[in-house]
């Protein structure tokens, strides 16, 4: 078999930092062996409502993008009656990656695909913050967005800081393949897209942005803001090929085939060796880590200067922001990472 040189050195730069595409899963309840005191697996679970695993997060090969060779199945989010975290009045069902990779240094790529299906279709009259960092400054949003004008929109966009860089009709049961680059040294941020199973192609970006994370706030999923005069349904939400990677960026939605790093050491393994064909399990690095680690703990805010509108982020682990909630609402802490006006 012939190899070609030019495919061969891509695969040799790149590097899968964290590997999300849920293989070594055999259902979501495998979520549950994850707490604060026995930190395993690829994902940190404790953002959801209070019914069990399986009303908020299923998987199966159907819900995958048919494309995407790296995964075995794709994860079906829900936002029911119960979706509720913590008290809180938005309902959010969000996974966050539990690695100590650095995901959040130099350059990187935050890969996923979404797609909504004709039933349980998100509400085009409520704003959904999907794939998002607690700080906001690159995120998808769908639906009315807080504030505009009207009070319903039909469009997938990617904003940066707050403000829409790039928009599209969400059509149901149309894939949407993204990679979130981020330079976490230059602060600039740029859209990857394509659907199906087109290669992903430079959107939009790059873009100035606050890249401000500590690699454990990055939310695969959605979190829901609430408009009064609208009654809550039964809302869908579908994720494939989740992965961070470093080096270069993979482009094929087949997912890559190149080399899968181990953090915390210098040896890189050739995915020839780990994955036999695209249906075979990849090995997931962070899935191994048992060690439990301390929860991080919240760092002092900012004196408040200035006013935050209703929505607004106002405190959090490294939110480096300022301000007053508007009259009327007030900072509701959500954890450690982020607070809201509400």
């Amino acid at each position: 078999m012939r190899f070609s040189p030019l495919l061969f050195a891509t695969a040799a730069r790149a590097a899968i930092l964290w590997d999300g595409r849920f293989n070594e899963m055999s259902s979501s309840s495998d979520l549950n062996t994850w707490s604060w005191s026995n930190q395993v697996g690829p994902y940190q679970y404790y953002i959801h409502g209070s019914g069990t695993v399986n009303k908020y997060i299923n998987l199966s090969p159907d819900y995958k993008n048919p494309a995407d060779g790296g995964s075995k199945q794709g994860a079906k989010f829900t936002l029911d009656s119960t979706a509720f975290w913590n008290g809180q009045t938005m309902r959010r069902t969000e996974l966050i990656p539990q690695t100590k990779a650095a995901i959040a240094s130099g350059k990187v790529w935050y890969h996923f695909s979404i797609k909504r299906s004709g039933t349980n279709a998100p509400s085009i009259y409520r704003e959904h913050q999907i794939c998002f960092f607690e700080s906001h400054f690159t995120e998808l949003k769908s639906g009315w967005i807080s504030g505009a004008s009207g009070n319903s929109d039909t469009r997938l966009q990617w904003f940066v800081g707050g403000k829409s860089q790039w928009s599209v009709e969400w059509a149901p049961d149309v894939w949407h393949n993204v990679a979130y680059e981020i330079d976490f040294s230059a602060n600039k941020v740029s859209f990857h897209h394509s659907t199906g199973a087109d290669p992903l192609k430079l959107t939009a970006g790059p873009v100035s942005a606050s890249t401000s994370s500590n690699g454990a706030d990055w939310h695969l999923g959605v979190l829901e803001l609430p408009v009064s005069g609208r009654s809550d349904s039964n809302e869908d939400f579908y994720f494939s090929g989740t992965y961070i990677e470093s080096g270069s960026l993979t482009t094929s939605v087949a997912g890559p085939g190149g080399v899968v790093a181990n953090p915390g050491s210098s040896t890189l393994v050739t995915s020839t060796t780990k994955v036999a064909s695209s249906t075979t399990k990849v090995v997931s690095s962070t899935s191994k880590v048992t060690t439990p680690t301390a929860e991080p703990e919240p760092q002092p805010e900012p004196e408040p200067v200035g006013t935050l509108q209703k929505w607004s982020q106002c405190g959090g682990q490294g939110w480096t922001g300022s301000g007053y909630c508007v009259e009327g609402t007030k900072c509701v802490a959500s954890g450690d990472f982020y607070s809201q006006c509400l």
